[in-house]
């Protein structure tokens, strides 16, 4: 009798041969294009394709199985799929390893006993190091189905020890996140997700999905990821290349602001300015220098000049401010309307310019003067430069939308220098200029952790999805943004998709249920209208939690002891403890890496500020109470408590805050070890 994982091994080093070989095809094209500038662009294309094909020994080149019971479309044979990463196919074309995102892989996340999807057999594989050791099966035919919390493979991915980038979850994909990520290019999807419910790997493999079903579309059109600072999108950037999609623009939120930002405002001041108000008072400020003309005009040609009346010219600059046209666009546009309306006076008296004579008749002196003085060149940072500065000109544009102590507080009275913006004086800009000029188009954007996102902010992804589709992620419990919106409704309709699909996420794969038990004490103390998430994971030794006399001590003897374990650990803090741990981590030896500097170390130091979205195997977070101690800071502990995929410990001098002491809920006792 044939040993089964014998057989599926030498089907993977069957399917690595044929990549090589399909690399080696790639390899040896001889690029000809019809110039050099073209055959040099073949050369980098065919480098692009034969990169993508190279092998990783220690990522498997599929992680499933499914057999499929004769069909007619199958002529009446039996048919296997072996479902990976990527496609991969021997000589004569057949597929050996068929893509994730294909149609027919649907049915090994989605199939089941009681709905088969023409399933006889889904068999899992377990690898270590790229080595297949092991393999699940479930007959479906037979009415055999695992739950994902028993399955050891499922549980072995899951927990594989991480230190570095997030890694994808093609292997571990439910069918509840595979509709999700399956969802139509058309349909937007915002997805509210407790911790662990793996909100953002979803939004990214719809990503890596929408771009393999849609891959001429949104080539030209593009895809934006959008994440909540520099520290999350270095955990993240690694992910869709290592899908094999590298057209993706993944940045933070401040790097859409067309200005760079040096300096925080006060929370009521943040709030004030991320209000959806503010748009309006830009729009006002922008447009405030256009004056209907009132006069008549005259224009001088070669020949004669010729005069245009008041209603005229009144009626056209009117009909072109009610459109929707961008400042500079209409600008420019008004040149040449008043050079037809100059033409057609000149046809009337019997002449017949032609367009190159009235493309002429657009840059004369005269019709320039007409434009400049009705409709002035802006610039979007000295609009709202004199928004933030010129008391009577906010008044002006504001006067009936904001009361005089909300222009009071925009107009701080503090000397700074112009290029000293805060990141919400940034995205006044950038509404600024999104009406001067529209900033580039996407044809897709996802938007993680878009609870923190003010209306400003939202309007600012708007403006870059005008006709697109979108991905929202986050989670309300987790907003922690002075200017956080705290509703999708309005969330999604000041980004421009009132129409999209809500979907909320609260089964956990990834955190352990003893951390979120504890973690789900704070929901009713924020002011968040979510349930709490439950997990289909119990780890033994989950989570810990030590009162101590000497938490920067303790910490370094919690973090030397965790080494002696598997796997990557996060130290999460204050940001002003920071310095403090870093010494007493260092002067016993441990040397810890600050999360601006990449996530690559064993040992990870985050302030609680940088902490959302990121995720280690074990985390140590430190002294609760000053966390909580922070504007929204029982929503920062919330998020810091919810990092840790294997373990969590909790150290504290000073009392648990409320809804964690033991004599309110009886955490300690409960917890302690």
């Amino acid at each position: 009798m044939s040993d089964p994982l014998l057989a599926e091994r030498e089907h993977l080093q069957h399917a690595r041969r044929c990549l090589e070989a399909m690399r080696e095809a790639v390899r040896t094209l001889s690029p000809q294009g019809g110039d050099r500038v073209s055959t040099e662009y073949l050369k980098a294309e065919l480098f692009r394709r034969a990169q993508a094909l190279l092998d990783d020994p220690d990522t498997p080149l599929f992680f499933g199985r499914i057999d499929r019971s004769p069909s007619a479309e199958s002529g009446g044979a039996k048919e296997q799929f072996y479902i990976g990463r990527r496609h991969v196919r021997d000589a004569q074309g057949d597929p050996v390893v068929v893509d994730w995102r294909a149609d027919i892989s649907r049915a090994f996340y989605r199939a089941s006993a009681a709905e088969p999807m023409g399933v006889t057999l889904r068999r899992r594989f377990g690898f270590a190091h790229g080595v297949l050791t092991s393999y699940e099966e479930e007959h479906l035919d037979r009415g055999e189905e695992h739950d994902p919390a028993t399955s050891a493979i499922l549980t072995a991915e899951i927990e594989r020890p991480r230190v570095g980038p997030m890694r994808d979850i093609v292997a571990t994909i439910q069918p509840d996140q595979d509709d999700l990520v399956r969802t139509e290019l058309s349909q937007s999807v915002c997805i509210q997700g407790a911790p662990g419910t793996g909100k953002t790997a979803v939004g990214l493999h719809r990503a890596a999905y929408l771009l393999y079903a849609h891959r001429e579309q949104l080539r030209r059109a593009g895809v934006l990821v959008v994440g909540p600072n520099t520290s999350f999108i270095g955990y993240i950037a690694a992910l869709l290349p290592a899908l094999g999609e590298l057209d993706v623009e993944q940045v933070s939120v401040a790097d859409l602001a067309p200005v760079r930002t040096r300096r925080a405002d006060p929370a009521d001041v943040e709030r004030l300015k991320g209000d959806v108000r503010m748009a309006e008072v830009v729009r006002r400020a922008v447009f405030a220098g256009v004056a209907i003309p009132a006069d008549d005009v005259t224009v001088a040609t070669a020949s004669r000049r010729w005069r245009l009346p008041a209603d005229q010219l009144r009626q056209l600059f009117a009909r072109e401010l009610a459109s929707d046209a961008a400042y500079d666009v209409i600008r420019a546009r008004l040149a040449t309307l008043v050079a037809e309306a100059v033409r057609r006076r000149m046809e009337a008296a019997g002449a017949a310019p032609d367009d190159r004579a009235v493309a002429r008749l657009r840059r004369t002196p005269d019709v320039q003067a007409l434009v400049d003085r009705h409709w002035p060149a802006v610039s979007a940072r000295a609009v709202v430069t004199r928004l933030l500065t010129d008391a009577a000109f906010l008044s002006r544009c504001a006067g009936d939308l904001l009361d005089s102590d909300e222009q009071a507080a925009l107009l701080d009275g503090e000397p700074r220098p112009a290029s000293a913006w805060s990141l919400a004086d940034a995205f006044l800009v950038d509404e600024a200029l999104g009406l001067i000029r529209r900033p580039k188009g996407y044809g897709h954007v996802v938007v993680d952790e878009a609870q923190d996102l003010s209306a400003m902010q939202c309007r600012a992804i708007a403006r870059r999805c005008p006709s697109g589709s979108a991905t929202v992620l986050g989670d309300l419990a987790q907003a922690t943004a002075p200017a956080a919106v705290g509703d999708w409704s309005r969330t999604l309709t000041w980004m421009g998709q009132p129409s999209a699909r809500l979907v909320q996420l609260t089964r956990g794969y990834r955190v352990p249920a003893q951390v979120l038990d504890f973690a789900n004490l704070l929901l009713p103390s924020l002011d968040a209208d979510v349930g709490g998430a439950t997990s289909l994971r119990l780890s033994a030794d989950a989570l810990r939690v030590r009162a101590a006399s000497d938490v920067a001590r303790e910490t370094a003897a919690v973090v030397a002891d965790l080494q002696q374990r598997e796997g990557s650990v996060g130290v999460i803090c204050r940001d002003d403890d920071l310095r403090a741990l870093r010494r007493s981590l260092a002067s016993t030896g441990i040397e810890a890496t600050l999360v601006d500097r990449g996530l690559e170390a064993r040992v990870t130091l985050v302030p609680v500020t940088l902490c959302k979205g990121l995720e280690f195997d074990h985390v140590v977070v430190v002294e609760p109470a000053r966390i909580a101690a922070l504007p929204r800071g029982l929503n920062w502990l919330y998020v810091a408590l919810t990092r840790a995929v294997t373990s969590l410990t909790v150290l504290h001098a000073s009392p648990l805050p409320q809804a964690l002491n033991g004599e309110a809920s009886g955490v300690e006792s409960a917890y302690a070890p």
